[in-house]
């Protein structure tokens, strides 16, 4: 017997042994209305394979998953699920989360407002980087090795309690070489122009022929001074650099590798063009890290992760942990009674601007360095309590936060060491320099060049293992405080597909013939052959 004739065979078998049921729909019963969100539901469980099998129960989720059981044979059913993105929240409790973060984002925009720097400019002065006069692109075009004392060239002089050592290079006959660099100017208006650059043995920095370097103009110097090499010319392999990093996070990333880019620019660009303008104005520092961390905060979170619910937790949870860092560190820093002036960099901005509060820039640092992580963290446990909450609709904010709990405990321990070996890294110098000292290591630890750092690292590390407890409860608070639905993303009263609901609720799946406390009485069933049976 052929394939197609077998199957002909089994249908008929089926529709005569087992003749499928209808049911009748009375005309006053109102078709279901599709929900008002688009997202899509769970599939429904597939039915059992025993004796005359029953049917899989469709799902009733937004999305309108669907199952199907076989009958005799034992074969179980087999639902299908097609899972979308989490629906968002009822309005009553969007107007909730609104009511909290538009005066906050209100009061962010006020003020960047009143903190604004305006037009003031502050090149005028020296800076003490090497930046101070116009810079253009040279090239080295010769460099020829000549005798030191023939050209006039006076070695570096020692630290302070140090002897003057030979250079590697020095000639038996006491004739030290130095290099003589003809570097030829290839941008500006002096284009073309060639002058001398004298490179002494003991100079931290060679050239080479074709070498692009950095030069500074100084006007009201000689003819023959007024260019000087400061630097190499990096901006080949830093914009390759640059861009090798954007196409990873575009590749990987795609859309919202794009999105986190331009979140980048943001940061940067409130980083330049108001916080460090601000603080050279001489407006405090920590109001001024406080407002503009939080602006950044709120861009760069709505802009990579959408506007919705989800993200305003996230927003909330990182506010929260924002301003336990600024207590924390307000008050530990006067405690310790840190100065922040222990380099030479805190020193020259304190010298060149003498109003700007020191010890206000150090707490700025803190929230500024703790931003980026905590925007990590808080997104991560939000996201993770929604999840948890989409698989489990039924899960109570008990549960979500004890599961949410187990997630971040693994997160702080990773986060928490990221935070320290960064702090680490930043100052390798100096712990190199108090390692071979011989001191104690209390002494050490005590010195306000080490307590600084350890105050900035601890201060950051308890905001950001605080803001895995607050963020997990606000979020697991705002997924499961919707009375208006019976799950996320699911209309009143529907309990979710798959799942027996309780009696009252409508969209529930009963057993066949039988209707919940609280529904409406089943339909009358016909069967195939007309025949009409009441309802049990």
């Amino acid at each position: 017997m052929s394939d197609c004739s077998q199957y002909l065979s089994k249908k008929h078998y089926d529709e005569t042994a087992h003749p499928p049921r209808t049911t009748s729909v009375p005309p006053d019963h109102p078709p279901p209305q599709p929900p008002p969100y688009g997202t899509h539901g769970r599939g429904g469980q597939g039915g059992q394979g025993s004796q005359g099998g029953q049917g899989g129960q469709g799902g009733h989720g937004p999305g309108g998953g669907h199952g199907s059981g076989h009958g005799p044979g034992g074969h179980g059913g087999h639902g299908h699920s097609h899972g979308g993105p989490a629906a968002p929240v009822s309005r009553h409790l969007r107007k909730v989360i609104a009511a909290v973060l538009i005066p906050f984002a209100t009061a962010v925009a006020v003020g960047m407002l009143v903190l604004w720097p305006g037009d003031a400019q502050h090149s005028g002065g020296p800076s003490g980087v090497g930046f101070d006069r116009p810079t253009f692109d040279a090239r080295v075009t010769a460099v020829k090795e000549v005798d030191c004392e023939d050209v006039n060239a006076q070695p570096q002089q020692p630290p302070p309690g140090q002897e003057p050592q030979g250079q590697p290079g020095q000639n038996q006959g006491g004739k030290r070489p130095c290099q003589k660099a003809t570097v030829e100017v290839t941008s500006g208006k002096d284009k073309g122009h060639t002058f001398t650059e004298i490179v002494t043995p003991d100079a931290t920095r060679t050239y080479s022929t074709g070498q692009d370097v950095v030069v500074a103009y100084a006007e009201k110097a000689p003819r023959d001074l007024q260019y000087s090499v400061i630097d190499v010319d990096r901006t080949f392999p830093m914009l390759l650099l640059a861009g090798i990093f954007a196409l990873v996070v575009v590749l990987v990333g795609r859309l919202r590798g794009v999105l986190a880019l331009v979140g980048l620019a943001v940061s940067f660009g409130v980083l330049t063009l108001f916080i460090l303008p601000a603080i050279l104005e001489g407006s405090n520092p920590l109001v001024v890290a406080v407002v503009g961390g939080s602006a950044i905060m709120l861009a760069t979170l709505y802009l990579c992760h959408g506007l919705s619910a989800r993200t305003s937790v996230a927003a909330l949870g990182t506010l929260s942990s924002l301003l336990l860092i600024g207590l924390l560190g307000s008050l530990f820093i006067g405690w310790a009674e840190l100065t922040g002036n222990t380099d030479d960099q805190t020193g020259l901005v304190h010298g060149l601007y003498p109003d700007i509060e020191i010890q206000g820039l150090l707490l700025a640092g803190v929230l500024i360095g703790s931003l980026g992580v905590l925007d990590d963290v808080t997104v991560t446990q939000t996201s993770a309590v929604w999840e948890l909450k989409q698989a489990d609709p039924t899960a109570s904010r008990r549960t979500l936060y004890s599961a949410a709990m187990r997630i971040g405990r693994d997160h702080i321990a990773s986060v928490v060491n990221t935070l320290v070996l960064a702090y680490a890294g930043a100052a390798l110098p100096l712990l190199l320099l108090f390692t071979i000292a011989e001191s104690s290591v209390g002494t050490v630890a005590g010195s306000e060049l080490v307590a600084q750092e350890i105050v900035r690292t601890l201060v950051g590390s308890i905001g950001l293992v605080a803001s895995v407890p607050l963020t997990t409860l606000l979020a697991a608070l705002v997924v499961s405080a919707d009375r208006h639905r019976g799950a996320v993303g699911q209309p009143a009263g529907v309990a979710p597909a798959g799942q027996p609901g309780r009696p009252g609720q409508t969209g529930q799946t009963a057993p066949a013939g039988q209707a919940g406390a609280g529904t409406a009485p089943a339909a009358p069933v016909t069967s195939r052959r007309g025949k009409r049976r009441k309802p049990k």
